[in-house]
């Protein structure tokens, strides 16, 4: 798989913005950067919206979870003013509104599909309703990805022409990570950095795997990393991270 090196702003420019909002984004685009990584999850009248906690808590105005709220809720709820009083009245965004967004702009997405925790039948809206808002997407690149890779697997029944990535916690990469990938249909492997070496690297390329390694700050890690043959890595700093 010959794949350029990709720098993933994670949740956006989350340094310069608030995570997982339109202005996060658009400062991604304004640095002359072309990916981003975001999560999204479903509201309770089936819109999906972005965001990476199951809570409102840590980056709006509100608290509790979201399951229940509809998409007439999201005029009060504040995703900016906890980040810096520039960014107060900042809406949490939807999937739609993102779409919209790359295909003006180019913008190309990592969409981590975050693990409902609500049930089968909700988790199966939101695959499909993620499917039905991607199939908008007019020239941009995207790659769904998941810890859930039971998830990944109906995703992939449902739309097979959708690059996916199986997302890794270190703890749980165990040996059977080719035999998970290719059940699943995925096209990368997005490991956690902390304890990758570059056998492991090796390995997952040589299986034909994409590589793409997260949350990597250190630009010299990011560099030790592509030079080991990743593809790509996810970055609160992006625009700091050189894509060689």
């Amino acid at each position: 798989m010959d794949i350029p090196n990709r720098v993933f702003a994670h949740r956006g420019l989350n340094t310069l913005a608030p995570e997982n909002t339109m202005a996060a984004f658009r400062k991604v685009v304004e640095h002359g950067l072309n990916w981003i990584e975001t999560d999204v999850d479903i509201l309770g009248d089936g819109t999906v919206i972005i965001c990476h906690d199951t809570t409102l808590d840590r980056t709006t105005n509100k608290s509790g979870g979201y399951y229940g709220l509809t998409a007439a809720d999201l005029e009060s709820i504040d995703a900016g003013s906890w980040f810096s009083s520039e960014f107060t009245g900042e809406k949490l965004p939807t999937l739609h509104q993102l779409v919209d967004f790359m295909n003006e702009t180019g913008l190309n997405a990592n969409i981590e599909i975050k693990s409902n925790e609500a049930g089968a039948a909700m988790t199966r809206q939101l695959i499909k309703a993620v499917i039905k808002e991607l199939g908008r997407l007019n020239g941009p690149e995207v790659i769904v990805s998941c810890f859930n890779h039971v998830l990944l697997s109906e995703f992939h029944a449902l739309a097979p022409e959708i690059p996916l990535g199986c997302l890794y916690e270190t703890c749980a990469l165990y040996d059977d990570w080719r035999s998970v990938l290719e059940l699943v249909g995925a096209s990368y492997i997005h490991p956690g950095d902390n304890g990758l070496t570059r056998e492991k690297v090796q390995s997952f390329r040589d299986a034909g795997f994409g590589v793409n390694v997260w949350t990597v700050n250190s630009p010299a890690r990011a560099n030790e990393l592509f030079n080991w043959g990743a593809t790509g890595i996810f970055t609160d700093v992006a625009h700091l991270i050189s894509r060689h």
